[in-house]
Formats: structure tokens, C-alpha cells, sequence
């Protein structure tokens, strides 16, 4: 298995020595006991100001949930940095001897600056003006508890209340949400998710089977 690591290795140097400054190459390792530091490899970690060491995205622990069944490599998606900056990103899974997801490795490529050039010719040849909706996902994270933080914000966001309006229902969707994204699989998470919702342990645990 270390073959591979060196191979994606080589790779993603020369993918980044090809692209340049604005695209970063991120190497997970899900073999790690440790997912807190998945980052085994990384070139131009400016781009999400990330190291070697730091932690996984929302999609490395979806991979790591889903990892038995090996997921659908996602590509060419965007997301948006807390700092309002754009990246074109893919997601490709590694598959192991074993049949599981050992490695993910990852392209965030910077395009804020053809968005703005295309947005400022957009206003020169458009009459309306209006921009084109872009589908955008969540930004990379530096640590397991900065992960979960987000994970626990977008399941507010997408039930659409705060916890204290948040009926049954509300909770188990919002819940189940977090559960697919793999946020149990963070040390102490339930603990933190019921102190959250206002539930018991055993009360959280109903409601992660409720959908099963």
C-alpha cells in the first residue's frame, strides 16, 4: 500500500507543479487510526491554508462512513471559503487490497479571479446583469471539531428553524443529516449533538435509527 502513497504522491506533485500556485493537491489517508490528521500530502495549501496533518473535509468523512462501499468520485464541483474566494474541486477515491477507500485524493483549484473576469464581461455583453446560480458545497476544515461545528450548522440550515422551534421531526431530519455525513464517526460527537438538540444519548440513538 505504500506503493500507491508514493505514486499519488508523484502525481500530485506534478499536478501541481503543471497548474501552478492556485491549485492545491491534498492527499488523505483514510488507513489512519487517527482521522484528525488525515492529511498525509499536500502541495499549494495556501489555497485552504491547510497542512500536513490537519484534519478531514465533510466529504473525506462521508468516504469514511460510506467506506465499504466504494463511493462515486466526485468532480469538477465548487466550493466557497469562508473568506469568499471560489474553488473547482474533485474528489477521487482510492480503493485499497481490501475492497475499502484507503486514500482520497483531492484538486481544489482557485478560480476566483476567471470568476471575476467572466463577471465583468458578463456586464459588458449582458443586458439583464444577472449571475448564474452556481451549486456550491462546504469548505474544507482544518480539524475533526471545526468539521463538526459545520456538519451541526448545515443540519440547522437545511430543517430552516433553531433548535429551540425544532419539532420531533425536525431533530430526526436534522440528525439523520448528520449521521449520513459520517459526523458519528467524530470521538464524543454524541455527546456534543444531544447537549446540541437538547436530547438524551439514548434519545439521539432513537433518532439515528429512526430512518434506517
Amino acid at each position: 500500500m505504500e506503493f500507491i502513497l508514493e505514486l499519488l504522491t508523484q502525481v500530485a506533485h506534478g499536478v501541481a507543479v503543471q497548474f501552478g500556485e492556485c491549485c492545491e493537491v491534498v492527499i488523505h489517508d483514510l488507513r489512519k487510526n487517527d482521522i484528525d490528521s488525515s492529511i498525509v500530502y499536500i502541495e499549494n495549501g495556501h489555497v485552504t491554508e491547510r497542512t500536513t496533518g490537519d484534519g478531514p473535509s465533510g466529504i473525506v468523512m462521508e468516504a469514511l462512513n460510506k467506506r465499504d462501499a466504494l463511493p462515486e468520485d466526485r468532480l469538477a464541483y465548487l466550493i466557497k471559503t469562508g473568506d469568499g474566494r471560489v474553488l473547482k474541486s474533485s474528489t477521487i477515491y482510492i480503493k485499497g487490497d481490501g475492497g475499502k477507500v484507503d486514500y482520497i485524493f483531492s484538486l481544489n483549484y482557485d478560480i476566483t479571479e476567471y470568476i471575476r473576469a467572466e463577471n465583468a464581461l458578463k456586464a459588458l455583453t449582458s443586458a439583464s446583469g444577472k449571475m448564474e446560480h452556481r451549486e456550491e458545497t462546504a469548505a474544507p476544515t482544518h480539524s475533526v471539531s471545526e468539521l463538526l461545528d459545520t456538519l451541526i450548522d448545515q443540519s440547522v440550515a437545511l430543517v430552516g428553524r433553531p433548535v429551540s422551534e425544532m419539532s420531533k421531526e425536525d431533530k430526526i431530519k436534522a440528525i439523520q443529516y448528520l449521521d449520513d455525513a459520517g459526523a458519528f464517526l467524530i470521538t464524543k460527537s454524541g455527546d456534543k449533538v444531544s447537549a446540541y438538540f437538547g436530547i438524551s444519548k439514548f434519545t439521539l440513538y432513537s433518532y439515528m435509527g429512526n430512518g434506517k
